[in-house]
C-alpha cells in the first residue's frame, strides 16, 4: 500500500466460514487480502482508506447492527463499481434518487455470507427527511428491522405522509 490517507479507519467483524467471506471480499473489494491466518484475514485497502480484519468465530457474529458502506466521489465511479459488482453478482439491490439517511443519494447494496449489508453511494444533496415510504416497504437496507415487536407510530399524523395507514415501528431506525 502507497501513501495510506490516515487516519484510517478499522473494522473487525466476526464470521461463520472465513472461506467464503474471504471469496466474498475479493470480489467485492476487487482485491486479495493483505494477510492470512488460521481464522483469521485482513483487507488494508487504500480506496476507501480501510483496514478490515474478519475473525471466524461462529458464536460471535452479529445481526442487525445497522449497515457499512463508502461515498464514491463522482457519479461515474459509482457505476463503474456498479458494473463491476454486477458481473461478479453481488448486487442485492439499486436505488436512484433515493431520500435515505436524510440526503438524496444514488446507491447499490451488497450483502455478505454472514448477511452483513454494504451500501456504495453517490450524494446529490441534503434531504430535510428520511423518506418513510421508502422505509417501510423495505426496512434492510436505510434503516434495520426492530428485533422486538413495538407500537406503531401513524406517519401521516406527523406530517409526513398523506397516506394516514403509513406507520412506522419507534426504534426501528426509521423514526
Amino acid at each position: 500500500m502507497r501513501n495510506p490517507v490516515f487516519p484510517r479507519m478499522h473494522v473487525s467483524l466476526y464470521v461463520a466460514d472465513l472461506a467464503k467471506t474471504i471469496s466474498f471480499y475479493n470480489s467485492f473489494f476487487g482485491q486479495e487480502p493483505a494477510k492470512v491466518m488460521p481464522h483469521y484475514a485482513k483487507y488494508m485497502l487504500e480506496n476507501p482508506s480501510l483496514i478490515i480484519s474478519f475473525v471466524e468465530n461462529r458464536e460471535r457474529v452479529q445481526q442487525n447492527f445497522g449497515h457499512l458502506g463508502f461515498q464514491v466521489e463522482t457519479q461515474q465511479e459509482l457505476e463503474s463499481r456498479l458494473a463491476v459488482a454486477r458481473e461478479q453478482q453481488l448486487v442485492s439491490k439499486e436505488e436512484t434518487g433515493t431520500a435515505c439517511c436524510y440526503a438524496v443519494q444514488d446507491k447499490f447494496w451488497v450483502t455478505d455470507p454472514d448477511g452483513v449489508q454494504w451500501e456504495v453511494y453517490y450524494f446529490h444533496e441534503d434531504a430535510a427527511f428520511n423518506d418513510p415510504h421508502y422505509e417501510l416497504q423495505d426496512a434492510s437496507a436505510c434503516c434495520m428491522p426492530a428485533t422486538e415487536q413495538k407500537p406503531k407510530v401513524q406517519l401521516a399524523s406527523l406530517g409526513f405522509l398523506d397516506d394516514s395507514a403509513a406507520s412506522c415501528t419507534p426504534e426501528s431506525g426509521c423514526c
